[in-house]
């Protein structure tokens, strides 16, 4: 049966070679002046290279003027606790808010804002920057060119990392009145001239679709920063506010906060609260339907609760948080047999560990070696595939905090990886059942239909993703949150301006920063980009200068091995050094014996922790897998039984000790 699957499959990838779906869009042109030949253009031939990690480089210094600054209330001492707080502080015992929810993004080149506070970036002639739904008509154009080597699954789990790690901050964290700069029909609000944080994208004259469609703007809403919480004063730069720890902490299950993971929990068991509904088991139902998911039509329809308000935003997202969800309670189930004298918290916690460390090996070992290269991660001591015991690398003095050049541009790359039109597979891999992702954003009712879970799981991990490119799909370019309505948002566009909003440092401050070479004009550009990409800059922007980190950034020529060029690339790199070696209770640390695992939990989790065997142990009737999960079915990578796949041992978590001082006490 799995050699027809098989067969399916490469017909599936015969077939989707051929369908790349242009945009007639790409001859918009902001500058009108004409564009010199490039004749001297070099050709790319050699592969950038990128400056290795020093460990110093990413240390915060104890200088007051460098010293990252702290927003939340935190104690001024911290006791060495076994398990992780939830909103993060005391990770680090020295400095307690490093890395904790509700602190400001950090930054590996100062602001690029125009007054160096917080006001947008300006061109290097004290003009306004292009308009970025302009930049993404003629830069990001539509066109679907498929990956033949990596799912579906590599694109949406790298959301679970990116819902992980950061939130910007929203206007609820200063009061709860909401903000609408732009309404649903693109029409300019009230509050869009007044409220300093609106600032709408304006459609601009030659977007002709949205133009016909009488829109005049899309939605855009500042995060909240330093300034807006007094942490900053007026004439200080500010940052902008995540609203999540930035550790791999798994805070998109178990929350951001001591009352939020309470509120999760089923208070017995060690277990996370579920509710049983249409075959299958389920996060809690949200209070208010309509609300919590604005793309819901009914008030009684499904609409989950879980760690992270984006829970619903979109189906395969949903599905991840609910393995997720069911795979703690499974290893909740499983501690509490063989440890029956354990109470509630030690389940819970003892679970909660598992997790976070199946999950950060999946993280670094079998998912960012995909993206960053698996030399690339081995030179900068990002992953030690040969290691036979612990790995002792946390560093005190490096703070964990989220770059916001990694959240706010490089990262935000990969959403070129997505695919506008999902489809849903039986368990024999035939699809019977397609859908369009704008009609199901804010609406995860489709996973309790008609086996809409497993068939989107088994979709994720048989459908290809999206090529790593400059091209998008238009369900998130043109139909993003449309609701009712026939046209939606632009996520390209909202990416640039976003960049903007957190002041991100421009393109060539980053390839300075990263060691690498500096253009001095639009013609130096061709020794990473393609001349049409260099003529489309030079169209956009007067100067090189003036290139904006991810605009410049997603152009380059990717590094070999990789899914990204060398300037994301370098930032990539950094950001996941430091959120490895800034966690004291990263799984692969041993310094700390009440903090970690024991060397023979620690090979387990190596040995067994896969995707694969997530999808296995907590689909409804997943009953096969292909073993590397990430990467497409194919003859070396075929579909095999679940009993095949190597799983991690729970009995080695079995109390042993308790159990003999029962035994003692029994003979007394």
């Amino acid at each position: 049966m799995f050699w027809c699957s098989l067969c399916f499959t490469l017909s599936i990838l015969a077939h989707h070679v051929h369908l790349e779906t242009s945009s007639n869009l790409t001859s918009f042109k902001i500058h009108s002046e004409p564009l010199r030949e490039y004749s001297k253009c070099n050709k790319f031939t050699k592969s950038p290279t990128i400056p290795t990690i020093t460990p110093r480089e990413l240390e915060t210094k104890d200088d007051p003027k460098t010293k990252k600054l702290s927003c939340i209330s935190t104690p001024t001492t911290c006791k060495k606790e076994p398990y992780r707080s939830f909103d993060g502080t005391c990770n680090n015992l020295e400095n307690p808010s490093w890395g904790a929810a509700k602190e400001p993004f950090a930054e590996l080149v100062n602001n690029s804002y125009a007054d160096g506070v917080h006001q947008f970036p300006e061109t290097s002639e004290k003009e306004q920057l292009p308009n970025p739904r302009a930049i993404s008509l003629l830069v990001f154009p539509p066109k679907n060119i498929i990956d033949f080597k990596w799912n579906l699954n590599t694109m949406q789990w790298g959301q679970i990392i990116a819902h992980d790690m950061s939130f910007s901050g929203r206007t609820t964290l200063i009061n709860n009145n909401p903000v609408t700069c732009c309404d649903i029909k693109g029409h300019l609000t009230s509050d869009s001239a007044k409220n300093p944080f609106c600032a709408p994208i304006i459609i601009p004259v030659n977007d002709v679709v949205n133009k016909a469609n009488g829109r005049e703007c899309m939605e855009f809403v500042r995060t909240v920063s330093t300034k807006d919480i007094d942490c900053t004063s007026s004439k200080s730069p500010s940052f902008p506010i995540s609203e999540v720890t930035a550790y791999l902490d798994l805070s998109l299950t178990y929350g951001n906060s001591r009352k939020q993971a309470d509120s999760l929990r089923e208070g017995r068991g060690g277990r996370l609260k579920v509710i049983k509904r249409n075959g299958g088991t389920w996060p809690p139902q949200a209070a208010n339907v309509l609300q919590t998911c604005s793309g819901a039509t009914t008030a009684d329809e499904p609409c989950y609760v879980a760690g992270d308000a984006r829970v619903n935003q979109n189906p395969q997202l949903t599905v991840l948080q609910v393995i997720l969800l069911k795979e703690h309670n499974r290893i909740a189930d499983t501690l509490s047999d063989i440890n029956k004298h354990w109470d509630d918290e030690t389940i819970y916690q003892i679970a909660r560990r598992i997790l976070i460390g199946i999950t950060q090996h999946i993280h670094y070992y079998e998912f960012l070696t995909i993206f960053l290269g698996e030399d690339n991660m081995v030179r900068n001591k990002l992953i030690y595939p040969n290691a036979k015991g612990y790995v002792n690398d946390y560093n005190k003095n490096v703070n964990a905090a989220i770059l916001k050049e990694f959240s706010t541009a490089a990262y935000r790359y990969f959403h070129t990886l997505i695919r506008g039109q999902l489809r849903l597979f039986t368990e024999y891999r035939f699809p019977y059942q397609s859908i369009r992702l704008s009609d199901w954003i804010n609406k995860p009712s489709i996973l309790e239909k008609n086996n809409g879970y497993d068939g989107l799981a088994i979709g994720l991990s048989f459908e290809p993703q999206d090529k790593s490119d400059q091209y998008f799909d238009l369900e998130i370019t043109q139909y993003l949150l449309k609701g009712n309505q026939t046209l939606g948002k632009d996520l390209r566009a909202i990416d640039i301006q976003r960049a903007r909003d957190h002041g991100v440092a421009n393109y060539i401050n980053l390839r300075s920063y990263c060691g690498l070479s500096i253009p001095k004009n639009f013609n130096d550009l061709c020794d990473y980009m393609s001349i049409k990409n260099v003529k489309a800059l030079k169209s956009i922007y007067k100067r090189v200068e003036d290139i904006e980190l991810s605009v410049g950034g997603s152009l380059e020529k990717h590094v070999p091995g990789t899914l990204v060029g060398p300037t994301f690339l370098c930032i990539l790199i950094r950001q996941f050094y430091i959120t490895r070696v800034g966690d004291r209770y990263f799984y692969e640390n041993g310094e700390d014996k009440e903090i970690a695992f024991t060397l023979e939990q620690l090979e387990t989790i190596r040995k067994g922790s896969s995707i694969a065997r997530l999808f296995c142990d907590n689909g409804i009737n997943i009953k096969s897998m292909q073993r590397k999960a990430f990467e497409l079915v194919s003859p070396w990578n075929p579909v095999v039984s679940c009993d095949q796949l190597p799983f991690v041992d729970l009995t080695l978590w079995k109390d042993t000790k308790e159990e003999e001082n029962s035994k003692c006490k029994d003979n007394v």
